[in-house]
């Protein structure tokens, strides 16, 4: 089957279905492929209280589930699966989805988001969305006035024990190494925060409790010295992977692999090809951040194939 399409939006997190919402409301007729993770992030979240219109809070999996009601009932036509081939190199845009289908598509919006990236611990997985999490912004607030830990020692993990500092009792910040990679900035800030205790030369073996978290075991990588820390949250900092390798060598890339746009701007390096959401943004990595590129990567495209259409 091949089909020619106005507007094909590769991605389903806020990016993807607030851009869906845009473009269909413009009669773009979008076409949105779901992804590996349909929802992106957020449906493997429990509560959202920072999202703006659920003054009550909600979960990241209904949240996700609203946004794609929305972006339907103004005809987005929503897909289950995912873009496997990608072919930039000349508009219209070929794109084949992983049940053969091929795609013509006038404009691409990216919204593929990123992934945090996990230890691999059993019990990391167990209590993912029950004490553990990989965004202090996010869920920090869960854990005003308790104890909690933080896995890592560069940028990410530095700014979220920081973050978390201003909310917490105590933030044991585990290390592996004996000195943190983070900008020499952070670190002053670190050091100098009472509440934030360094566990240099640890690893997390574990994260202990029943049905939410209530410990983390460490080990000494220098004489395997095993010790538990009583917490009730950790919060895994050791960075995150864009979803961009579908698009190596066809779009400009950062170093770290975030599809880079212009400034002020969702456009990527070619023409037509617009990216929003996580997987052009390594700063903010919010609900609501990528919701808002995703607005805007609808408007450009739009403009685009005004000034574009023969």
């Amino acid at each position: 089957m091949s089909e020619e399409v106005k507007c094909l939006i590769i991605g389903s997190g806020p990016a993807g279905y607030t851009a869906a919402i845009y473009a269909s409301r413009a009669d773009l007729k979008p076409v949105l492929y779901q992804g590996l993770q349909p929802g992106g992030q957020l449906t493997i979240s429990t509560e959202v209280e920072n999202f703006p219109g659920y003054p009550e809070g909600v979960q990241g999996p209904q949240m996700m589930e609203d946004l794609k009601k929305q972006a339907v009932r103004f005809g987005t036509d929503d897909r289950f699966g995912m873009i496997t081939e990608v072919d930039l190199s000349s508009r219209p845009f070929k794109a084949i989805a992983d049940d053969g289908n091929q795609i013509s598509a006038k404009t691409i919006i990216i919204a593929t988001g990123a992934s945090a990236k996990w230890l691999g611990l059993e019990s990391e997985n167990k209590f993912n969305g029950f004490g553990v999490s990989a965004c202090a912004t996010c869920d920090g607030f869960f854990y005003k006035g308790h104890d909690v830990a933080v896995i890592g020692g560069g940028d990410t993990a530095c700014e979220e024990a920081l973050y978390l500092s201003k909310l917490c009792n105590k933030v044991f910040l585990v290390h592996r190494r004996d000195e943190l990679r983070a900008s020499k900035a952070l670190q002053h800030n670190i050091f100098k925060t009472k509440n934030i205790i360094i566990e240099w030369n640890h690893v997390l073996k574990e994260i202990t409790g029943d049905k939410t978290v209530n410990g983390v075991t460490l080990e000494n990588v220098n004489n395997k010295e095993i010790k538990s820390i009583p917490v009730e949250g950790v919060f895994i900092a050791i960075g995150h992977n864009p979803n961009s390798e579908l698009f190596k060598g066809q779009l400009e890339l950062t170093d770290s692999g975030y599809i880079k746009t212009k400034p002020d701007s969702t456009k990527t390096s070619v023409d037509g090809v617009f990216a929003a959401g996580d997987v052009q943004d390594n700063v903010f990595r919010q609900a609501v951040t990528a919701a808002g590129s995703g607005c805007m990567a609808a408007i450009e495209a739009e403009k685009f194939l005004m000034q574009n259409e023969n």
